[in-house]
């Protein structure tokens, strides 16, 4: 039930943002700058945070533009985030997941628009001058060397590996939608085909019923013609089974013909569950 409820959600969200992604990104990237704004307020505990606010507004704002391109640029949105990030740890802002929101963005759109190597190259990347520009910051020296790479490294390597869960996601749901459709495009055609045959079947036997009639009422013809005048009496029996003989042809040409007409449609094939 939960997941059922899960999965009508979901839809739902893809929806929306199928339709109206520019208001999506636009508030995705409100909500991610309004995190690291928050985060540019923290710092260690009995320390002021530095004194750039000007400089750390528009680092912020240069790393929200970049993600409203986030869908056709990719990679220039990870490089945009990451050079204002490592300006900002530079400036000695303290690298909170609040303030790497960005980044870490940037980082899971890249992971999930973009093949494995790419995410891997780039996340690399901009791991490690994050990490190398806040261990060599004189503004944190009061941080522990190991708590300045331990959590710029998990806060950043989290992005990639939940937005590869989505790419495989994403991939296992297309791939069961395409199998959903091969079924069914399967499934007609196997309908087509017995819809086929069972005409071929029906055409075969109005061949041979025909065939048996007019033969039976040919020779019928044939003796009528031969005994007329020797035999009147004779001839009008043979006379009356052949108007027999081509009633039945007839019927049995007519309900075949019905059989045809029905199985030009593949629901209504005699075959058919």
């Amino acid at each position: 039930m939960s997941d059922s409820l899960e999965r009508r959600y979901q839809d739902r969200v893809d929806r929306f943002t199928a339709r109206h992604p520019l208001v999506v990104d636009a508030a995705t990237v409100m909500a991610l700058m309004g995190c690291a704004a928050l985060g540019s307020n923290l710092s260690l505990p009995g320390a002021d945070p530095p004194d750039q606010g000007k400089t750390v507004t528009v680092l912020l704002g240069v790393s929200c533009l970049a993600l409203l391109r986030h869908r056709r640029h990719p990679r220039t949105a990870v490089a945009v985030t990451a050079v204002c990030t490592v300006a900002m740890s530079a400036l000695g802002y303290l690298l909170t997941p609040l303030l790497l929101a960005p980044v870490m963005a940037a980082l899971y759109w890249l992971a999930t628009l973009t093949d494995r190597r790419t995410a891997r190259l780039f996340g690399i990347t901009t791991i490690a001058v994050v990490v190398l520009t806040s261990v060599l910051s004189d503004a944190l020296d009061d941080l522990s060397v190991l708590l300045r790479t331990i959590g710029p490294v998990f806060w950043l390597l989290l992005p990639l590996a939940v937005g590869r869960m989505t790419q495989l996601r994403r991939a296992y749901l297309e791939a069961v939608q395409a199998r959903a459709e091969h079924a069914e495009r399967t499934r007609e055609e196997e309908a087509r085909l017995r819809v086929t045959e069972e005409r071929m079947r029906i055409a075969r036997e109005l061949h041979d019923v025909v065939a048996h009639h007019l033969a039976l009422a040919n020779a019928q013809a044939g003796t009528a013609a031969h005994l007329v005048l020797d035999q009147p009496q004779q001839t009008k029996r043979i006379l009356t089974d052949l108007t027999g003989t081509t009633s039945s042809a007839l019927r049995e040409l007519k309900a075949t013909l019905g059989l045809l007409r029905q199985t030009g449609d593949p629901d209504s094939s005699p075959l058919d569950p």
